[in-house]
């Protein structure tokens, strides 16, 4: 039986990217159909090719297919077989990317989970302490009397940036108990240094305050009628660190007879060692009633977000500012050029150096008195076992130097951000030229943070590390300078060694709870009068 042959003929095809039949005319698709010989002929006629050079659609057709050749030729060059993206996409000018992220994670996956469980993030043992804000008996009569009193009001004008400002309400709050006054809502004295205008409202919510100190002193937005045309007394000689009985024997009598006392200047007016009661109002106001403006508040949490959003993070607070290097008496270390500039506003200005004039520079950096630059940050995280790929929220200004002076920490950590990187198109505008509200931005994000460290004491920094002591003793890094920095000079250790050092130097500074001594502030350490842990609550009880 003879087996048939089919006549058919195979045929062969070329793939053509669809860009290329989508950016070519009809005409020019029939041009090619038309042009196309339907069979090849060995002999060629001298006046049909003369009659074909002169036809512009074959020159149209020979362009076309060199464009074809060389887009073939274009696409097996850049084409990587292993590639999860073989093609490649084309982004519109402005656009952040993702695919390096979106290439990490499908690749390098097993990695990223292993710095999320680094042992960086682990959190330091809280010891079973929890917040306990029991007031006494005593304290809880005495309320009923002082929240009846119509008679006695208690202004203050609060000045600094919004962490200074913040401090002194916390203490406003504290003397009006003390005196049995009612609190006028404070006045914010307009920051010279950034012009802030802002008022109590634009930066802490008004009605959660009042809230949540309804039990405790009377809050008012304003004095009463009988009280707007007369002229408070100003009292401008209290002394630092008053206790209790030296503002009652000293205003208690002005008090009753003018009826409005005003204080200016607060900060660390009142004692930080006082009775057990008003230690409590004063983690109260810091932890529960400065809650921020809910416009503040919904920002910083959504940029908590986006941080959050692939996994820990670590929050520093730099303080690398040109004031902050003029009035500390550092250097910044960048170079000559930057040094001669602190040196020469320091000489211009001798009065912005805040503490110890007489000490050299070198003599303030071995005691621990200088902020850390952004290479010391950098080998101090690094030591303490931050992975390369630890996403960092930097708050604070913008430092002497600007990206300079940032770059060591972004060479060595490329996930770096700020405000303005996390903020979508117009979500900053309307905090704009007011650093305190940008300041309580910074303040919500880093707070919320897997990890904290400052650069450099602080108002900031101590309220953020009291703050998060009061949330469970979360993680937070405080710098042993004067410690460790003779080991950043010494250049023999090798980097394993180095590590070592400071991780032994850091094992107790984590953030793990810590005794408040005497003459420490409660809203940096409320162990123990803010906070009990669950043996002393069954021996109270």
């Amino acid at each position: 039986m003879g087996v048939s042959k089919s006549n058919k003929k195979h045929q062969c095809y070329i793939a053509v990217p669809s860009q290329i039949i989508n950016s070519l005319s009809s005409s020019a698709l029939q041009t090619l159909l038309e042009e196309a010989p339907k069979k090849k002929t060995k002999t060629t006629d001298p006046s049909k090719l003369k009659l074909l050079l002169t036809n512009p659609r074959f020159w149209i057709v020979l362009l076309f297919l060199f464009a074809f050749v060389g887009i073939l030729l274009n696409m097996w060059l850049n084409f990587d077989p292993f590639s999860q993206y073989p093609c490649p996409i084309s982004q519109e000018k402005g656009q952040i990317s993702t695919a390096p992220q979106l290439s990490i994670a499908a690749v390098n996956e097993k990695s990223i989970v292993n710095e999320k469980s680094s042992e960086f993030w682990k959190q330091p043992d809280r010891l079973g302490y929890m917040p306990c804000l029991e007031f006494s008996a005593k304290y809880r009569k005495a309320s009923v009397e002082i929240l009846k009193d119509r008679n006695k009001y208690l202004m203050v004008v609060v000045s600094g940036g919004m962490n200074q400002q913040r401090n002194q309400i916390v203490d406003a709050v504290v003397i009006a108990r003390i005196l049995g006054a009612a609190l006028v809502v404070p006045i914010f004295q307009v920051n010279p240094i950034w012009g802030d205008e802002s008022e109590f409202s634009d930066i802490f919510d008004m009605d959660h305050f009042k809230k949540v100190l309804a039990n405790d002193v009377r809050i008012v937005s304003s004095l009463p009628s009988i009280h707007v045309m007369t002229r408070p007394v100003e009292e401008k000689h209290t002394p630092l660190y008053a206790s209790p009985q030296w503002i009652r024997s000293h205003y208690t009598r002005k008090l009753r007879r003018d009826g409005v006392l005003l204080l200016r200047g607060l900060d660390s007016r009142l004692s930080k060692d006082l009775p057990s009661d008003l230690q409590k109002l004063r983690g109260k106001v810091a932890f529960h009633a400065l809650r921020f403006n809910p416009s503040i508040l919904e920002l910083g949490n959504k940029l908590t977000e986006r941080m959050r959003s692939k996994g820990p993070y670590l929050a520093l607070h730099l303080r690398m500012e040109k004031d902050v290097w003029v009035r500390t008496g550092c250097l910044p270390g960048l170079s000559h050029e930057y040094d001669e500039i602190i040196n020469n506003e320091r000489k211009r200005r001798p009065d912005l150096l805040t503490s110890r004039s007489n000490m050299t520079y070198h003599d303030r950096k071995l005691a621990g008195l200088c902020p850390l630059n952004a290479l010391e940050v950098t080998r101090l995280i690094k030591a303490l076992g931050a992975p390369k790929g630890s996403r960092i929220y930097w708050a604070g200004g913008i430092p002497l130097g600007g990206k300079e002076a940032l770059q060591p920490l972004t060479k060595e950590f490329p996930h770096f951000y700020n405000k303005e990187d996390l903020a979508l198109t117009g979500e900053l505008e309307p905090f704009a030229k007011k650093a305190s509200l940008m300041a309580a931005i910074d303040y919500i994000v880093s707070e919320n943070s897997d990890v904290f460290m400052p650069s450099h004491g602080g108002n900031m920094g101590h309220a953020i590390q009291g703050h998060r002591a009061y949330a469970g003793h979360k993680k937070t890094i405080t710098p042993n300078k004067r410690q460790m920095l003779p080991h950043f000079l010494n250049s023999s250790l090798s980097e394993t060694e180095f590590n070592r050092i400071i991780l032994d130097l850091h094992k107790d500074s984590l953030g793990q709870p810590e005794l408040r001594k005497t003459g420490r502030d409660v809203t940096k350490y409320p162990v123990p009068e803010c906070m009990c842990n669950t043996t002393t609550i069954h021996s109270s009880v």
